[in-house]
């Protein structure tokens, strides 16, 4: 009878100790009112949900399905963490105009642990340091000085190699030339590797990154680490180089180079740090560009009209021109109101 007692005593306090949990998952405390939404299933969440792909270029399911369920504010759970999801552009402005004030950044574990715990606390300016350095290489006035003739360059380049071709599979092309403009920029030199082609593993790295966390070997997120790993270890012999290069008096002024002058100022530029900088930046980056790329290439093309008055404004730009050999000016660029609209 007492053996029943005990058991019956262990199986109700299991019960109501599950139950107790589930109840505080699905309602997360908070200092305010949390918006409305799902946490999904305890520990995954709505993980697998978010994880599933889609081949449409609208917003995707995930997020269409939960904004026409709650608005464009609502709560969820990914990997593991309880997040505020906002589609909302007023929302999200005014966000980014309070860091610092009543929003304070925040990186996920595997970044505080890439920048040491005792700099974790210093994130607002980790970022106020980087953003300032990264603008100096690609802000208006590199844009107005150098990058504009140089893009144009490239990009002529490229055109001109499209045409000997008999199809042009336009997002791996874009990938590829994106790589070898943003790497210039960003280090002086393109990342190669002659074993792999860097730039489709670029395009594909948040793809995989976003798959389940699974450091198991034949899974999708195991090659993509050990992928990043290889080319950390390019990026760090660079950097290696670049450092000695500084030390002999020789700095071109790169993203880079800017990085290995502060190397000896703050104390969280350590080389793994620079590396990981650098590697994210190129991820980032070159997907996001060639899929832009793409997705703008196929709207003028399946809408004529946009096509024609793309064309037209091009076309007029050209007639103005002094010279037919002279590049892209600073004013042409300004005045290319229907391209700026469609990119």
């Amino acid at each position: 009878m007492e053996m029943w007692s005990l058991w019956l005593f262990l199986i109700s306090f299991l019960i109501v100790s599950v139950t107790t949990w589930i109840y505080w998952w699905r309602n997360p405390s908070c200092n305010g009112r949390l918006p409305p939404g799902s946490m999904g299933l305890p520990l995954i969440g709505e993980t697998f949900n978010f994880l599933v792909t889609s081949k449409s270029i609208d917003i995707h399911p995930f997020i269409k399905e939960r904004m026409e369920r709650y608005g464009p504010l609502f709560k969820t759970s990914l990997a593991g963490r309880s997040v505020v999801v906002s589609s909302d552009p007023d929302f999200n402005y005014f966000v980014l105009q309070q860091e610092d004030k009543l929003v304070e950044l925040y990186y996920m574990d595997t970044f505080a642990k890439l920048v040491h715990k005792e700099n974790v606390n210093e994130g607002g300016y980790l970022h106020k340091y980087l953003k300032r350095v990264l603008l100096s290489c690609i802000g208006p006035e590199c844009l107005k000085e150098k990058l504009l003739s140089q893009s144009e360059e490239i990009i002529n380049h490229e055109l001109h190699e499209w045409t000997k071709q008999s199809e042009v599979e336009v997002k791996a092309q874009s990938a590829a030339m994106t790589h070898g403009f943003i790497s210039k920029i960003l280090m002086g030199c393109e990342l190669e590797n002659s074993e792999e082609n860097l730039s489709e593993y670029f395009c594909s790295f948040l793809q995989r990154l976003l798959t389940f966390p699974l450091y198991i070997p034949g899974t999708d997120f195991y090659r993509c680490i050990k992928k990043q790993q290889k080319v950390l270890t390019l990026i760090s012999q660079l950097l290696e180089e670049r450092r000695k290069s500084y030390s002999q008096g020789c700095n071109n002024g790169d993203f880079l180079g800017q990085l290995v002058e502060g190397m000896g100022k703050e104390a969280f530029l350590t080389p793994e740090f620079v590396s990981n900088v650098i590697f994210g930046l190129l991820a980032a980056t070159i997907d996001t560009i060639s899929s832009a790329v793409t997705l703008a290439i196929k709207c003028v093309l399946d809408d004529p009209s946009a096509l024609q008055q793309l064309t037209e404004e091009h076309e007029e730009i050209l007639k103005k021109r002094e010279g037919t050999n002279l590049g892209l000016s600073w004013e042409e660029y300004k005045s290319m109101t229907f391209t700026h609209y469609i990119r």
